[in-house]
Order: structure tokens, then sequence, then C-alpha cells
């Protein structure tokens, strides 16, 4: 138990977050991303950390590269706050955000925000799909507790499902963005959008990437009527043989998890895990192996570190495919 006035650690980072909100496109009330933000923290004992909660970072390990994960459709933030606190304690910071707004046929819920048309042939590749991230990334320069501790020359994003599509989808349009990571996403896109069956759109990135996936995702072989059933077969894989260019990509296939694997813990009355598979391997241990890794990739690419991620990779609970060298 840890001590009354002792905050919380994480592998021995103490390990804080504050709120703010960010202005977004689309119209009132539905433009508004509520974000919780991820820091290593430094207890100092004083009365203003007792009276507000708030303690400030630890200014000796930054400034601090910074992670934006986007959520799944539907799916709270709070449910990938263990890997938001995990990457903060490998040195970030991290800001995961909710977003209710318009979805599809005029349906309202959470999203990272859609620009539908920049996903259509006569656009795609112009823009970003996902306008909110710079909304985002300029909000966190107004949190008073983090500032002069970010480092926004670094940047990963990351995201699940839809969230790690339009992160693939927009990443090169952002400056300082080093490294993106996801799970359950690809990049096989809707014949609504006006594309032919089984398109691959290619990545819109210029840096790593690692995708990762589980042999048990019941919610893209559920969706695959929306990209024409004769190409979805296995779209996660097709994305990274066939959207992804370059030599540090990697893919993260974790025999026996599920899509929402990444969700801890799951809501069942929000979102589409009733289309779920029933998990083969230990969901817990399914996502700590999936954050070591993230963690390493991070480390590696975004802070510069002397890091392999494939030598963290456990081989009894991820089968790790590496891009073969140009």
């Amino acid at each position: 138990m840890t001590p009354t006035g002792t905050p919380p650690t994480t592998d021995s980072v103490t390990v804080r977050s504050v709120w703010t909100a960010a202005t977004t496109a689309g119209e009132p009330p539905f433009d508004t991303a509520h974000l919780k933000v991820y820091y290593p923290a430094r207890a100092r004992g004083t009365d203003a950390e007792r009276l507000s909660g708030v303690l400030p970072v630890d200014s000796g390990g930054g400034p601090y590269p910074v992670v934006v994960f986007c959520s799944g459709i539907n799916v709270g933030q709070d449910a990938y706050r263990w890997l938001a606190v995990r990457i903060a304690a490998a040195g970030f910071v991290v800001a995961t955000f909710d977003r209710v707004a318009e979805l599809f046929g005029g349906q309202v819920g959470i999203t990272p925000g859609v620009d539908l048309d920049a996903a259509r042939p006569d656009a795609y590749g112009t823009r970003p799909t996902c306008p909110a991230i710079p909304a985002v990334l300029e909000a966190l320069n107004g949190i008073d507790v983090i500032k002069g501790a970010l480092d926004l020359d670094r940047v990963a994003l990351g995201g699940h499902s839809a969230g790690g599509t339009v992160v693939l989808q927009s990443a090169r349009f952002f400056p300082g963005v080093r490294a993106c990571f996801a799970w359950g996403t690809h990049t096989m896109v809707a014949t609504m959008l006006g594309w032919p069956a089984g398109t691959v759109l290619p990545a819109q990135v210029d840096c790593p990437v690692l995708l990762g996936v589980g042999t048990r995702d019941g919610v893209i072989m559920g969706s695959s009527d929306r990209y024409g059933r004769d190409g979805a077969h296995d779209p996660v894989t097709r994305t990274f043989h066939e959207a992804l260019t370059g030599d540090g990509d990697l893919l993260a296939v974790v025999p026996g998890a599920n899509h929402f694997m990444i969700a801890d813990p799951v809501d069942a009355t929000a979102a589409r895990a009733f289309l779920d598979l029933e998990p083969e391997a230990d969901p817990a241990a399914a996502r700590e192996a999936y954050a070591d890794l993230v963690v390493a990739f991070l480390r590696a690419h975004v802070r510069g570190e002397d890091v392999d991620p494939a030598a963290v990779a456990v081989p009894d609970l991820v089968d790790l495919l590496h891009r073969p060298s140009r």
C-alpha cells in the first residue's frame, strides 16, 4: 500500500495528470476536445501540492517529447490510461482526449475527428484526415505545470482502431512527428468514399511505424463489408506491406489477443466490443507485452536512445515482423 501523503509511482517514476481543453473543428457544442495530460512529476511536499493535488513536472528529465493518442470510436480516453502512464513513466508527456462530435449518418459519439472529404479519391494525401491533432498539440503549450518542459520537435502519434487510422493518414502533415504506433488499425478504405473494393491507401507518414494487431480481432473482421469483401482479408498485414515504406516499420502480431485488448477496462455499453472475438491469450499479459514494445519503439525513434525494440519482444507473446532493409 502507498503510504499516506506519497504519490503513486510507476517503475520508480511518479506520473501525474492534469486536464485541459482545446477548440477543434466543428460546430458548437461539438468543437471541444477534453484532454488528460500525463507527465513525469516530482513531489516537493509543499502546501500548494497538498491543497491543489497538482505536482510539479520533474524538470530534471526534460524537456520531454510529446505523445498524442487518438481513441477508437466511442471508446473513452480512460480506457487507455494504463498505456499513457507506462509511456509517461519512460520520459514522455502523453495526451489523450475525448471529443464528442458527429460520426456518420447523423450519429454523435467519441471521435478523434475525421475529415471524410480529405479521405476521398480527389483529396487524399493533400491534407490530414484528423484536423484535431494540431489543436491538441497547441493546447499543451497553455498548461502551466508543464510549461517549458515540452519538446514539440519530438512528437509521436498513437491510436486505436479508427484513431490509429487517422494517425496513419495524417502524420506527415505535422512537424516534429518522429514515430507512429497503433493497435487494430489499417488503411483499407470504405467503398462509400468512392474507392474501389479492397483499396489500401498509402500511409501519410515519413517516420517509423509500429502496427499491432491480435489474431482474434473480431471488429476488423466484422467491418469487412465496408471495404469490399473481396479485398478485406487481413487488412493490417496488407497495410504493413502495401501502405508503409520505412525501414524502421514493425508489425507486432499478438496471438490470441483481440481488438479491445488495448482498452482496460472495456466498456461493454459503447463502441463495438460485441463484435470482438473472445481472447485466447491473457489480456493483461498481452497488454504488458505490447506496452513494452511501444515504449522501446518510442525510446528508440523519438528519444533517440540506443534501444532495439525487437530485443524486448517476448517470442511467446509477440510475433514481430521487420521490414526488410532496402
